[in-house]
């Protein structure tokens, strides 16, 4: 069971299924939201994650892929929580930073190295991409 929510709790969430991918997102988008050289995000089917409480949404359309992202963050913390692609509405993105067990959770790869902070090292053998996987 993945769970976790905000600082302050207000909102909650929670998945039964595995990640389908944990990754570390180095775009200047997810650099600005994290307020750090990058993300951790766990990529999960949309319809399989349980929200209580009601986070806010910033309909992100200044991305370096061109896609819009929905950006759900809690109205009252300011916590980011999730990412929405409307590119792939089946997905989600949960921030790792906002689970209950972070550390359970290892990123298995890079995305958007091409905006990487020249001092971040990867883990040796980690798959990276310069821009979007795949």
């Amino acid at each position: 069971m993945i769970e976790g929510g905000c600082n302050c709790g207000k909102v909650r969430y929670a998945c039964k299924t595995k990640p389908i991918a944990v990754a570390q997102c180095h775009c200047r988008n997810c650099q600005r939201q994290s307020g750090s050289a990058f993300s951790v995000n766990l990529l999960l089917p949309a319809a399989a994650l349980t929200v209580s409480g009601e986070p806010a949404a910033y309909d992100d359309t200044d991305t370096e892929s061109g896609n819009a992202v929905v950006r759900k963050f809690c109205s009252t913390c300011g916590s980011p929580l999730f990412s929405e692609t409307r590119s792939n509405p089946a997905l989600i993105i949960v921030k790792a930073g906002t689970l209950d067990n972070p550390g359970a959770f290892k990123p298995g790869i890079s995305v958007w190295t091409d905006s990487q902070m020249p001092w971040v090292e990867l883990p040796a053998g980690q798959t990276t991409f310069p821009r979007n996987a795949g």
